[in-house]
């Protein structure tokens, strides 16, 4: 019985649930399956669950909002404080680089000046320099003045070429921005550069210096020794007892003072240009003084066969003054004037035979006796040098010869001492 009740039941088809709708005499039905029972509540559900997310979003909107634009403003500020702290940088980085490249436009402005002005005493120093080596000679520099392996210089002591090609490197490549530093603040290459520039103007500094040192050495030296020139003329010529302006020469250095003011190479330039002209215008001076005296061996090479002074007079065998000198000569031979100076006597003179006498000036004449022939005129003027007449024996003579006298104010003098005094500075005239 149990058996077949269990059949019964298990053999029952199961019925899925009805809705039976009735209204009035309509009467409606619908089945409800599980399945859609369950996507009804998964609808519900899912209506449940998007209703609260709405109202939760519409309630903290406003927050996230919020808080995302403050993210926002904070990345933006962030962004431009460091836009700001770049453009600083920058700034710095260019004023800097500004001031390097006004820097180095001075100084290439400053080596350029100098480089003009050197240039510009070449044309003072050229025609001094000249004077002065045609008045002097060469004066070697001076060895203890310049180390051992010092370059030759010499062709730039007047126009500082040495520095000519950097400085028209620096010029151009002071033109150009930006070329030591760069935007993060100077790279080793660029500092190096830098050093290289800074090493470049240091070394054309010096190579300028050592030239305006070496012109004003130069000029010193060459100062000096036409100041040592003159006086060593003066000091023969006084010593001789010779005229001579005691105004020539270089002043006197002893007993002097004075506060001590610093000067500029460029005046320092200018007043030993100064100093130079003045002590080749004392030259100059001295050596027209001593060229008017009568002091060249009127028969150089030719020896002496009477002196100045008391003699035995060649004819009458007694003791007599001899007023001049007595040069060996053969007849013809040319007579040749001692001095600058105007002819004053020209012709027969008794005892001298056929005479030249000149005025030098001062008081001082010479005197060129027993000439075989007179080529000069009474009134001419003559340089030192010009032939007068040609020697021979005419007069009281005993043989072809010249006789050389020179007087002062109508006294004879010695001529020895004036060709004595002619040989110690001959070689300064």
């Amino acid at each position: 019985m149990n058996a077949s009740g269990q059949s019964a039941v298990f053999g029952k088809r199961k019925e899925p649930h009805t809705v039976i709708i009735a209204r009035g005499d309509e009467i409606r039905h619908f089945t409800v399956r599980p399945w859609v029972a369950a996507a009804a509540g998964s609808a519900l559900a899912a209506v449940a669950v998007g209703y609260l997310l709405a109202t939760s979003y519409l309630v903290f909107r406003d927050d996230l909002i919020g808080a995302a634009s403050a993210r926002q403003t904070r990345i933006q500020q962030a962004y431009e404080d460091r836009i700001s702290a770049l453009r600083a940088q920058v700034d710095r980085i260019t004023s800097r680089q500004l001031l390097d490249q006004q820097v180095m436009e001075t100084k290439v402005s400053e080596l350029l000046d100098r480089q003009t002005k050197l240039s510009e005493r070449h044309g003072r120093l050229g025609p001094l320099l000249e004077r002065a080596e045609s008045e002097v000679g060469a004066i070697p520099a001076d060895p203890a003045s310049e180390p051992a392996g010092k370059p030759d210089t010499s062709a730039e002591l007047t126009t500082g070429s040495i520095a000519a090609p950097q400085l028209a490197g620096l010029a151009a490549g002071s033109a150009k921005p930006f070329s030591f530093w760069s935007t993060r603040g100077g790279t080793a290459a660029d500092e190096a550069s830098a050093d290289r520039a800074d090493k470049l103007f240091a070394s054309i500094n010096r190579s300028l210096r050592t030239i305006e040192t070496d012109q004003i050495e130069r000029l010193t030296r060459l100062a000096d020794t036409a100041y040592e020139n003159a006086d060593a003329i003066k000091e023969t010529l006084q010593a001789a007892g010779l005229p001579v302006d005691a105004n020539f020469g270089k002043a006197e250095e002893t007993d002097v003072g004075g506060p001590l003011v610093p000067i500029d190479p460029s005046a320092m330039f200018d007043t030993k240009v100064k100093e130079l002209d003045e002590a080749l215008d004392a030259l100059d001076g001295l050596k027209q003084e001593a060229r008017r005296l009568p002091l060249v061996n009127p028969a150089p090479g030719h020896a002496v066969t009477s002196p100045f002074g008391v003699r035995t007079d060649p004819l009458l065998g007694t003791a007599a003054l001899h007023s001049g000198m007595d040069f060996r000569a053969p007849v013809g031979m040319p007579a040749r004037v001692t001095a600058a100076g105007v002819v004053v006597k020209a012709g027969w003179n008794g005892g001298y035979g056929r005479m030249v006498e000149v005025d030098h000036g001062q008081g001082f004449t010479t005197r060129y006796g027993h000439l075989s022939n007179i080529l000069v005129s009474v009134g001419q003027k003559l340089e030192a040098g010009d032939v007068i007449g040609r020697t021979g024996s005419s007069g009281r003579s005993t043989g072809p010869h010249l006789h050389y006298e020179i007087r002062h104010n109508g006294e004879a003098l010695n001529p020895l001492r004036f060709l004595a005094v002619g040989r110690k500075i001959g070689k300064y005239l």
